[in-house]
């Protein structure tokens, strides 16, 4: 059984060395930005610089990957993540890093597609569910490992930039050394924005919003830690664990949408959570045990939207649409993590720190109102025609190339 999955747990090494450095390097340009002075707005900018790249590599990285090939593809990535990477160590400017988290984020997309479109050639109709569930463990754990080699590490010294670069020259060797056959040329991604709303209004709108609010938090959440003085080993716990626990809850809430109009738990956990953000920026916490334990409980809910309006999305399309209906949803998430880092550190900058969490109850007041109002103009699809709740990452580290992965695409090759 191992022989059989050796050349995909080889591709997942890789995967898990590419991971730590998009994390690590991820939370320690708004750290060492703070630690500079970088302006808030500055600092939200970087984050929508990597979202704007990052959407644009999934639409334009895979004409490099057929030009190139997968092994050369990926080898150019890689390397440029890591000469970006140092070069931010290098030249700390906001201007400069900016561009080149525009930059990082174009290269990764580019990354990420071909190690997904690789692992999905190796996956089989057997095995396809139980390399799906490999992959998403390993984006969890590598991000959350390379966030938290921040704790132990000097924000201020070059010495952590070094090792992003280490990370993403590790993830080279084993694409490089692989002897397996190159998979399939990758495919063009496409959005389909009106046929996405005529399916679902709700997930259309709640996955542009889960991206705002996402956005805000993953590019601010270290910079409003910063702010409150928390310490690093601090800030990377929490950072780490608000997407754990979204991760941990996504299933029970899951199951529960199962059995009940999918839209009531959405509006329900959004309102949850948008009440936690508003209860963050008015208590205003300076103990680092408590952060901790309200923005956990803040993920456990904000983090769990993504994949149960996706869910409720397929519920509406065919089994066939399901690459095409979940890739398009990602995309559409994407657009609203460009535009979440913005309206933050607006908020952040004309308010307090916990600014940041009004934008994100911003979001996600909005979401639970729209949810509610829509079902009294839609009827719930009845359960006996729904598909199982599937967990999927709300992390702007996956592309549409990962949805092929999901067992649910077999109805889509099929077709």
């Amino acid at each position: 059984m191992f022989v059989a999955y050796r050349p995909i747990i080889s591709l997942l090494r890789g995967t898990a060395f590419l991971l730590a450095a998009t994390g690590l390097h991820g939370l320690l340009l708004p750290l060492r930005g703070q630690l500079e002075g970088f302006s808030t707005a500055a600092l939200g900018l970087m984050g929508t610089a990597w979202a704007a790249g990052f959407v644009a590599g999934c639409f334009f990285a895979p004409r490099l990957v057929r030009r190139a090939g997968h092994v050369r593809a990926f080898g150019a990535f890689a390397a440029s993540g890591a000469i970006i990477a140092l070069l931010t160590g290098l030249l700390i400017d906001e201007y400069f890093w900016i561009l080149l988290r525009a930059c990082t984020g174009f290269t990764m997309a580019g990354a990420f597609m071909v190690i997904e479109s690789w692992l999905n050639e190796k996956a089989t109709n057997e095995n396809r569910g139980r390399v799906f569930g490999l992959y998403m463990m390993v984006t969890y754990t590598s991000i959350m490992a390379g966030q938290m080699i921040v704790a132990v590490g000097d924000v201020g010294a070059a010495s952590l930039f070094m090792v992003t670069g280490i990370l993403f020259c590790c993830s080279l060797i084993p694409t490089a050394v692989s002897t397996q056959a190159h998979p399939k040329p990758l495919q063009d991604v496409s959005l389909d924005l009106k046929g996405l709303y005529a399916n679902s209004p709700v997930a259309f709108v709640g996955c542009l919003l889960v991206g705002v609010a996402n956005g805000a938090w993953g590019t601010l959440g270290a910079v409003y830690g910063a702010r409150i003085d928390l310490s690093t080993a601090e800030i990377a716990l929490m950072m780490s664990l608000v997407v754990v626990a979204g991760g941990a809850l996504q299933l029970p809430a899951g199951r529960i949408s199962d059995r009940t109009d999918r839209r009531y738990v959405l509006a329900a956990a959004a309102l949850g959570a948008a009440v936690i953000g508003v209860s963050i920026f008015l208590a205003a916490p300076r103990i680092g045990s408590l952060v901790i334990v309200m923005t956990a409980a803040y993920g456990a809910l904000a983090y769990t939207l993504y994949s149960i309006a996706v869910a409720h999305a397929n519920d509406h399309a065919d089994a066939a649409d399901f690459v095409k209906v979940s890739g398009g949803l990602l995309l559409l998430y994407g657009f609203g993590t460009m535009i979440g880092p913005l309206l933050g550190a607006g908020l952040m900058g004309l308010l307090s720190p916990e600014g940041l969490f009004l934008a994100t109850a911003f979001a996600h007041f909005a979401l639970a109102g729209y949810a509610v109002l829509r079902i009294g103009r839609r009827a719930p699809v009845p359960l006996e025609e729904r598909e199982a709740f599937k967990t999927l990452p709300a992390e702007r580290a996956v592309t549409p190339e990962a949805l092929r992965l999901d067992p649910r695409t077999q109805a889509d090759e099929g077709s």
